[in-house]
């Protein structure tokens, strides 16, 4: 039997200034391959070449990566400014119509960093543009030099609600996590539940009340070494068996209110 498809929603790139690029990182497929056990397929997210009717015909599940761009904050109401970063606009009008579509029919989504933002943004929920500026936060962002392995460290503790969906998952209320995150939630959507905080009350960990399908995200990035980590390779597998599920017509509620 064939394995089951997820689309991985990239970024677009600038090769030499010049040439675009729709990549994905190496990361997130071998997570994807290797735990999630389906077929990792990066996604050129440009409305201009396909729709989200398309996407979720050829697709399972989705995986929502990290990226430099961030979502434009008329996303959720608000005025650019120099501290909101650089932006992704084709990826914007693809993640967020999709997410939304695929939570409203049940098909599974994943959320990473700007992922976990996405899932906020599309529904109704607003964003920091700078976890550290505000008082009493830590830096979050990726440190700028080291090598893979000092960046990706486990750099914070993330305390998830008990008897929510991540400490039923993990087993455990509290893990350990890497931090590459410049921005963050401000505002809640009205159906996003914050499951999870670090221990500057940053959010960390999200899930979708009423969803009646897999509908999580986190703010970190468990796909670094996710056949190993011990918390990565559990919300892996869960996402991989919940896309499983949707492509063998069973599309089973996975998540419950806690």
């Amino acid at each position: 039997m064939a394995r089951p498809v997820v689309g991985i929603i990239g970024n677009e790139h600038l090769i030499n200034g010049e040439y675009r690029v729709h990549g994905g990182g190496a990361m997130n497929s071998e997570a994807i391959s290797k735990v999630s056990d389906a077929v990792p397929l990066v996604v050129p997210c440009d409305p201009e070449v396909l729709s989200v009717e398309d996407l979720m015909e050829c697709c399972d599940g989705f995986l929502f990566t990290g990226g430099r761009p961030n979502v434009h904050p008329e996303e959720y109401g608000e005025v650019a400014t120099e501290a909101h970063g650089a932006f992704d606009r084709s990826r914007d009008r693809i993640a967020l119509p999709l997410i939304r579509a695929c939570i409203d029919r049940g098909q599974p989504v994943l959320g990473i960093c700007r992922g976990f933002q996405e899932v906020n943004v599309a529904m109704n929920g607003t964003l920091y543009p700078e976890i550290r500026d505000l008082p009493g936060r830590m830096n979050h962002r990726m440190p700028p030099e080291g090598t893979l392995e000092e960046k990706f460290e486990l750099r914070h503790q993330v305390t998830f609600t008990p008897n929510g969906p991540f400490h039923r998952l993990m087993g455990a209320t509290e893990v350990m996590t890497n931090t590459l995150h410049g921005q963050g939630i401000k505002s809640a959507g009205p159906r996003v539940v914050i499951d999870g905080h670090a221990s500057d009350g940053t959010p960390e960990a999200l899930y979708v009340d009423g969803a009646p399908g897999f509908a999580l995200a986190v703010q970190w990035h468990p796909e670094w070494r996710a056949s190993e980590d011990p918390v990565s390779r559990p919300l892996f597998e869960a996402f991989g068996a919940a896309v499983s599920d949707w492509a063998s017509g069973k599309r089973r509620r996975v998540l419950q209110s806690a």
